[in-house]
């Protein structure tokens, strides 16, 4: 599970999608995000994800790449999915068994809540993957640079979020390489209910913790080899400029929006589409039905 994760590796190729300006592709995925937010039937998923797989096609990104960052979060998204099925309460009952209630408008929540997690972490991914380090770096600095004048360290801020991104897989990479040292020691990280899983995984946090601090004392002492005071008078290798083809990126995501805008208004929601494929409400069509 740990090698899916995606989110804060970069993949190194010369694509379209990696020539973009850092802070245009920073703008960009939250704009994507707030318009996954605002998608309010399937068709507007589907738009989010035919416009996700344009992306990883033009970026020379394996789709599958991004499908198993999804797959390391599948535990978190059933534990959503459940928790907004059983425990969202609706008008319109569709199965009440005992203390079990299912209500059409918790599956309509399950089904958005879990589909909006899915395109957060796949547009995350995709611009961390199309990024590296250092650029996400100064284009976060850039877009927080206009907050230096009530003396917000812009620059301290986007060093230490892209040095976390960028750890991310270090850091589960070690992980896994524990992991499979104390399994070959015998160590058993499967069997067993939750509680024991739970305190088998005490043994990989303790020489986890001491390898992320010793990484963390060996960036210091190479920050501060290199006469590194912060952003305070440096200069750049690459300045950074927006080009025609960020202004084609901005354009295809503005009409993305305007899309799910405009389907939000012409196509209805999963409730109202359910309760038109039965001609009446869930709860009237369950009690016609006969005993």
């Amino acid at each position: 599970m740990m090698k899916n994760i995606t989110l804060g590796q970069y993949y190194p190729v010369d694509s379209w999608v990696h020539r973009l300006d850092p802070r245009i592709k920073i703008l960009l995925t939250i704009a994507m995000i707030v318009a996954v937010f605002m998608v309010k039937s399937l068709v507007g998923y589907a738009l989010v994800l035919a416009f996700v797989y344009l992306a990883a096609r033009m970026a020379k990104i394996p789709f599958k790449m991004l499908v198993k960052g999804v797959r390391a979060l599948r535990f978190i998204l059933i534990l959503t999915f459940l928790l907004n099925l059983f425990f969202n309460t609706g008008a319109t009952m569709l199965v009440e068994w005992g203390f079990v209630k299912i209500t059409l408008e918790g599956l309509n929540q399950a089904i958005h809540y879990s589909l909006r997690l899915v395109f957060l972490v796949m547009g995350t991914s995709l611009m961390t993957l199309t990024t590296s380090p250092i650029a996400l770096s100064d284009g976060m600095e850039l877009l927080l640079s206009p907050l230096k004048v009530i003396r917000f360290p812009a620059h301290e801020l986007a060093m230490m979020m892209s040095i976390a991104l960028r750890f991310i897989p270090t850091l589960m990479e070690e992980a896994d390489k524990i992991m499979k040292a104390q399994m070959a020691r015998g160590a058993d990280f499967e069997s067993g209910n939750l509680i024991a899983r739970a305190k088998a995984m005490v043994p990989l946090l303790v020489p986890l913790f001491v390898s992320a601090f010793r990484r963390a004392g060996d960036l210091a002492m190479a920050m501060e080899s290199r006469c590194y005071h912060g952003g305070e008078n440096r200069t750049r290798l690459r300045v950074l400029k927006i080009t025609k083809n960020d202004w084609i990126a901005v354009g295809s995501t503005l009409a993305l929006i305007a899309l799910i805008v405009l389907e939000s208004r012409l196509v209805p929601d999963i409730v109202t589409l359910v309760q038109g494929w039965l001609g009446t409400s869930p709860a009237e069509a369950l009690e016609e039905l006969p005993t």
